[in-house]
């Protein structure tokens, strides 16, 4: 049996957004043939409006009021318009990095940060930081952070608290302007499924909307009423919206529509409900099969090394091999198993509540006893060659 790339983190869509992208991109490629320039202003999805008729879907996902949230860009080209690219900002600015960003780091022997570690350095360090700027969930171990706690730690030492929600949006329930959080960014290509390159998004909280002003300023960052009249004089949109710089590419807006759609039939709560069951099976499934046995230290074993409680973790396990990880990952993609791996010696898996099953889950767990075993005789006979 053939999987069906359950476990990857690229964003895979289901049959049924697939089948929305190409008919959403046909009919925008057959509205430039037809109408050509005009398609800016006509039709049922103007270009020109694009975004703004999709960012109401992207905004519930979130947890944010439409008027905090825009769709543009990419991921890394929203942290630095919101000045938070934060290595790189420093030295533009001529800052010196080893004294200006500080890095938090696990405690020795352990693989995951300590929300207790992270409010200490914020207690102990707030007065000096002007940003707090930290993953949703970290790309690596798949830790959540508590967003909530973090946010009301670091205003109340006057920082403003942004999150990178790269591996957060689609994935976990979040409620941005309900927790307070100053600004927030994400792409579009992971949970949320809109293809490689997809659209970005970006948040600032509406308490925020006078008085934070973007400091790189595009046209498309101007009021839309006065726009076109081209008269040289700024007319800044409030909040999120005044960081935009260009129209939107159409194209991407069409595969970024056909997933929220999709997401728009649940709910990221529902969904989350049924994250914690299905990674829940798949961590025990792991537990049962192939946790270490001291009394056979010949057994290949397999280590979780994501946090065991659910509200720690979105629905991704990293995985860590007593075998080679490059055999591993090279004997799941044999099997038709799409997950990632990421050096030195990580493998992540995560089964996606939007598309995937428990039946899946166990499938995976069948696959991963083949791939281990493979991967144990190929190390095996490099060793005797």
């Amino acid at each position: 049996m053939k999987m069906k790339a359950a476990y990857t983190l690229l964003g895979i869509l289901s049959d049924f957004s697939q089948k929305k992208v190409k008919a959403y991109l046909d009919e925008e490629l057959d509205m430039w043939a037809r109408r050509g320039v005009h398609g800016h202003f006509s039709g049922k999805h103007p270009w020109a409006l694009g975004d703004e008729c999709i960012v109401e879907l992207m905004a519930d996902i979130v947890g944010a009021r439409k008027e905090e949230v825009a769709l543009m860009n990419g991921l890394t080209v929203n942290l630095h318009l919101q000045m938070y690219a934060v290595e790189s900002q420093l030295q533009l600015h001529g800052l010196d990095v080893e004294k200006c960003m500080l890095m938090i780091q696990p405690r020795k022997g352990e693989e995951t940060l300590r929300i207790e570690d992270i409010l200490d350095i914020i207690e102990k360090e707030g007065d000096s930081v002007a940003v707090i700027l930290l993953s949703g969930v970290q790309y690596y171990t798949g830790q959540l952070f508590d967003i909530p706690r973090i946010t009301k730690a670091g205003q109340e030492k006057g920082c403003y608290v942004g999150f990178d929600l790269a591996h957060a949006a689609g994935n976990i329930e979040l409620h941005l302007h309900d927790w307070g959080v100053d600004f927030a960014c994400w792409c579009s290509y992971k949970y949320l499924n809109s293809g490689a390159g997809g659209l970005a998004g970006a948040y600032i909280h509406e308490k925020h909307s006078q008085t934070i002003k973007p400091a790189l300023i595009g046209w498309w960052g101007h009021e839309f009423k006065t726009r076109f009249l081209m008269e040289n004089k700024l007319q800044l949109s409030p909040g999120i919206n005044g960081f935009r710089l260009s129209n939107p590419p159409i194209l991407l807006v069409c595969a970024l529509h056909a997933s929220l759609e999709v997401f728009g039939q649940t709910t990221m709560k529902a969904l989350r409900r049924k994250s914690i069951l299905l990674t829940g099976y798949l961590e025990y499934l792991i537990k049962h099969y192939y946790s270490e046995d001291k009394a056979n230290p010949e057994k290949p074993f397999v280590k979780i090394i994501t946090p065991p409680k659910t509200e720690e973790r979105g629905c991704q396990l990293t995985l860590v091999f007593s075998v080679p990880i490059k055999s591993v990952f090279k004997e799941l993609e044999k099997r038709g198993v799409a997950c990632d791996m990421r050096e030195p010696n990580a493998l992540r898996v995560a089964p996606v509540p939007l598309y995937n099953s428990f039946h899946d889950v166990h499938r995976f767990i069948e696959i991963l006893g083949s791939a281990i075993t493979s991967a144990k005789q190929t190390a095996n006979n490099a060793a005797t060659s």
